[in-house]
This record gives structure tokens, sequence and C-alpha cells, in this order.
């Protein structure tokens, strides 16, 4: 037998060893499992608990108008119109979470390719691919998202893909640094040597071995999509009403911060549980996926 063939022999085993040792660091880790398992239960209440709800988020309860949580026919209260509190907060989590997914796919797809474009090519290819991104990053990501959504109407699609357009550029800086220094290794070497194309190369070579921020920096997108939505929902040029989203139910909730603080306290609190939720879950992966720590 080959030293070759026996280091190729030897991957199958080494990568399970690896891959369970991630595993344990990340069950190791408590704050990514309360972070893990707040997400689940925001994504299982926002996708089942409508069909288990008695009350939809648009019926009007005129006679239990502004209903306390725990007072009452509905659980957690209703709002200046009487509608179901708990009803509205599960539909606005399907929208919020909708778009902080679909946005963090879509950036994590435009920045992986620039990334492994600039990063594999580099010379002028990269150097204007970077300084394309770095000129997107002078703009404040916030005036940039308002600037946007002020001259595109505002649609659950529209708002996905301006969302996503501002969060890339951070991407495609990470992806370059990592193919940068991939692209001299000799697995990537050998793929040249062997005449494999640019694609196969970038794409079935440097991209898994440079999955680990990949994955770190996608969860960490879907808490920002969500946070930004919520900002300029709440600014009234995001999701627009009857359609609820956590941003537009604290706009809404504004003139009645003292007579009815739930109408704020609620969708705020999902806010923070759907974006510390997938803080921990970033930080948890990282410390799982980093091979610095890879110790018996």
């Amino acid at each position: 037998m080959t030293p070759a063939s026996a280091s190729t022999e030897a991957l199958p085993l080494a990568t399970p060893r690896r891959a369970g040792r991630g595993v344990r660091r990340f069950a190791r880790h408590r704050l990514a499992l309360i972070g893990t398992c707040t997400i689940l239960f925001l994504v299982l209440a926002s996708a089942f608990g409508p069909y288990l709800n008695p009350y939809d988020d648009l019926h009007i309860d005129i006679v239990h108008r502004f209903t306390a949580p725990f007072s009452g026919p509905h659980l957690l209260g209703t709002d200046q119109l009487g509608r179901d509190m708990l009803a509205r907060l599960e539909k606005a989590g399907r929208i919020s979470l909708t778009v902080g997914f679909a946005a963090m796919v879509l950036s994590i797809a435009a920045g992986t390719v620039i990334g492994v474009v600039a990063g594999y090519y580099g010379g002028i290819v990269g150097a204007a691919l970077m300084r394309f991104v770095d000129a997107v990053l002078c703009f404040p990501s916030i005036f940039l998202l308002l600037a946007l959504a002020a001259f595109i109407e505002p649609t659950l699609l529209t708002i996905t893909i301006i969302i996503a357009a501002t969060a890339w550029m951070e991407v495609a800086r990470l992806v370059e640094a990592q193919i940068r220094a991939l692209r001299d290794r000799d697995f990537a070497v050998a793929a040249m040597a062997l005449g494999a194309p640019d694609h196969v190369i970038m794409f079935r070579e440097l991209i898994p071995n440079a999955l680990a921020p990949i994955v770190v920096a996608a969860t960490l997108n879907v808490a920002r999509a969500i946070l930004l939505e919520s900002y300029i929902s709440f600014l009234g040029y995001g999701i627009q009403p009857p359609i609820p989203s956590w941003g537009n139910m604290l706009n809404n909730a504004q003139d009645y911060l003292v007579t009815a603080p739930w109408l704020a306290i609620l969708p705020g609190a999902a806010i923070t549980l759907a974006v510390t939720g997938f803080n921990f879950l970033g930080d948890g992966l990282r410390d799982a996926l980093d091979p610095r720590l890879d110790i018996r």
C-alpha cells in the first residue's frame, strides 16, 4: 500500500472523529444550546401556532379591546382593534423569520460567489471586485437600506432582496480571505495540475474547505436580517399592515406605550429572543468548527 493510498483511506476515519469532536464542543456550549432551543421554539410556533390558535390574526373582537395578557379569553391579550396578540405574533414570526432566512440565503450566495472569484483569480479581477465591495461598504447599511426601501414598493420579496443587498459585503470579504489562503494549498494545486476547470476547483475543492466561517456568518446574517426588517418596518418602509411583522407591530404600539405596554413588549421580546438565539448559535458553531480547538 502506497503512502498516498494510506492517507486517502485514513481520511474517512479522521473526518467523523473531527465531526464528533465538533458536536461534543457544541453540546458543551450552553448558550448555543439555549439559542438552538429558542430558534426551534420560534420556528415551530410560527409554523404551526396559527393552526392551533382558535383566533385568526385579522379577527377583531371589539368587546375585548386592550385586554391585558392572561386576563381574558385571549392568552396574550389583544391590541387596539381587539385582534389576538398571540395570533399576530405567530403570523408576524412567519414573516420576520422568512425574511431573515431568505435574505441570509441570498446574501450568503452573492457574497460567496464574489468572494471566491476574487480570492481565486486575484490580480486585477480580485482587486476590482474587492474595491467594489469596499465602495459599497462605505455607505452606512441603515441609510442604504432606507434609501432602497423608499424607492421600491414594500412587499415580502422586495424587502428580502434589499436586505440581502446590504448584507453580502462582509461575507464576500470573509470568503475572499479564506479562498486566498486556500488556493495555494496542496489539494488545490493538485487539482490544477490535473487540469480541473476553474469552477470545479472553486466550488468543489475550495468552498467546502472554507465552509465553517460561511456557516457561522450565515447564522449571524439571519439575526441581522431580522433586525433590519424590524427596523425598516418600524419606520413604515417595510412590511405594510394589515400583514403583521414584529417591526410594524412595534410601530403600531407607539401610541399605547403607557396605556397598553404589552403591545410593544411582546413583539420586542420576540425580536430579542430571535436575534439573541441566532447570535448564541453562531458563537457555538464558531467554537465547534474552529480547527484550533480540535483537541482530544
